[in-house]
């Protein structure tokens, strides 16, 4: 990147387009299905089901990767009321509307019902109204995910002091941790509120304390955001052609940007940045902001 901050500041900074792999597939979705395909495939499995929110760029991912493989999707969505006139809610979300265009079924939940969607129960309800099936968790974090997340960084890319990634599930960090060289410093920008995404990643890194998490730009929690934001996005997009999501790799450049204003990289420091995806849900992100008379993302 080429920025007077980070010539002011006598700072590298670089971007891994992971968003560029696929329109659809993009980014960490791509690392984390890879391997749980080829999971599917092998416990020779007809279906895959997961599990997500009406906006969910995991339930899109899912949806095409299936598709692509040859493979039925099914997907749990997270309230109930959008199932009641499914036409609606379709012409008011571009990413149902796609992964339906993809073959992707559709069964709507309560928001109460979801929170035991891991219950015994629960699983056996769908088991007997799906029939067999392949799961992937919600975010698609499990141990294929990781598998597939570690092969984000190269060998080329151990020239790099930080690495930084936007923190959903915690599954793309954990395979960046597993992988990094042991002179590089992960960073981890979650998108939610709350610290319990430390216990999420230790479940899944073997034994390292090459990392650390930023809470200081979830903007208020998942989804939530601000003008300055959006503005910050915007103008990055301006500068640098590169268009970041308001959901993870805005909050995420962001907050890389900020630190750098306070000096919290030392001087001639090599900064990479994954891109983990996620443009797809700007159309969406972009009516809500129409609906309020807000500035919208310029794509």
């Amino acid at each position: 990147m080429k920025l007077p901050v980070l010539e002011e500041h006598k700072v590298e900074l670089f971007v891994k387009r992971e968003d560029l792999i696929h329109p659809f597939i993009s980014g960490n979705k791509f690392r984390k299905l890879k391997y749980n395909i080829k999971e599917a495939k092998n416990q020779q499995k007809k279906t895959i089901l997961t599990f997500g929110g009406a906006f969910s760029n995991h339930i899109l991912a899912t949806a095409v990767a299936g598709n692509l493989n040859g493979l039925k999707t099914i997907a749990i969505i997270r309230g109930d009321e959008l199932g009641r006139d499914l036409e609606k809610t379709l012409s008011n979300n571009s990413t149902l509307r796609e992964a339906k265009k993809n073959g992707m079924t559709f069964e709507f939940v309560s928001r109460e019902a979801y929170r035991n969607k891991t219950s015994e129960e629960f699983v056996n309800k769908l088991k007997e109204k799906f029939g067999d099936f392949y799961t992937i968790p919600e975010g698609g974090t499990n141990d294929f995910a990781i598998k597939g997340c570690e092969e984000i960084l190269t060998k080329e890319d151990s020239k790099f002091d930080y690495i930084c990634c936007a923190v959903g599930t915690g599954g793309t960090i954990s395979g960046l941790i597993n992988s990094a060289k042991k002179h590089q410093k992960v960073i981890g920008f979650p998108a939610l509120k709350g610290d319990f995404l430390q216990n999420e990643i230790h479940q899944f890194v073997r034994n390292k304390e090459n990392w650390r998490l930023n809470t200081d730009y979830h903007f208020g929690g998942y989804a939530k955001y601000n003008e300055d934001l959006v503005s910050f996005i915007n103008q990055f997009k301006e500068e640098t052609t590169i268009l970041l999501d308001p959901i993870y790799t805005g909050k995420m450049v962001f907050g890389i940007i900020d630190l750098i204003k306070k000096n919290k990289f030392s001087e001639q420091r090599k900064i990479l940045a994954i891109h983990t995806g996620g443009i797809q849900g700007i159309g969406g992100f972009n009516e809500k902001l129409k609906k309020k008379n807000q500035q919208i993302i310029k794509s």
